[in-house]
């Protein structure tokens, strides 16, 4: 009998804890019924259209190569049958100058390669990994031409200076 009567209660309390939850739910429920309604916002407006003239016909086409200036010449290839200097093995941002020299009325520049060497180099010594062929050598710079890709299968010749580092 004292099962039964545990029994009972528990199931009461049970039934009691449920509908506690249920009377919140029908709760929430009631009052989001009383909320008015709220209204959908208007589509935006939407602009009509307005055409634009291309003036620029006469003008370069933006896809056809040959536009950034600097052209690439059917002529201007790297030479694979000279022979390579010792310079040109190293790339030419490793490279830095160090100094000039005058000797027998000869200017030279001093380059200390990544080696930790410094090297004596003229006009027309080659260096860098770009077929960089020394064109002038002044007190504070060496002018250098070199040879690259131009992205479109051809070469293109590109300056580039080595500056003295102090």
């Amino acid at each position: 009998m004292m099962k039964a009567t545990a029994f009972t209660v528990l199931a009461t309390a049970l039934l009691a804890g449920c509908s506690s939850a249920d009377s919140d739910l029908e709760d929430f429920i009631n009052r989001t019924k009383q909320e008015q309604p709220g209204g959908v916002d208007p589509l935006p407006e939407i602009k009509p259209y307005e055409s634009f003239f291309y003036t620029a016909q006469s003008l370069r086409s933006p896809f056809l190569p040959g536009g950034s200036g600097e052209s690439s010449s059917p002529s201007v290839r790297p030479d694979s049958k000279r022979n390579r200097e010792f310079l040109e093995q190293f790339s030419f941002d490793t490279l830095k100058m160090v100094g000039t020299l005058s000797m027998n009325g000869r200017r030279y520049g001093l380059v200390k390669a990544r080696d930790g060497i410094v090297h004596r180099v003229q006009a027309g010594n080659y260096l860098g990994q770009n077929e960089g062929r020394i064109s002038t050598i002044e007190d504070s710079k060496i002018n250098v031409t070199e040879i690259v890709p131009d992205g479109l299968g051809g070469y293109m010749e590109r300056a580039a200076q080595l500056a003295l580092n102090e």
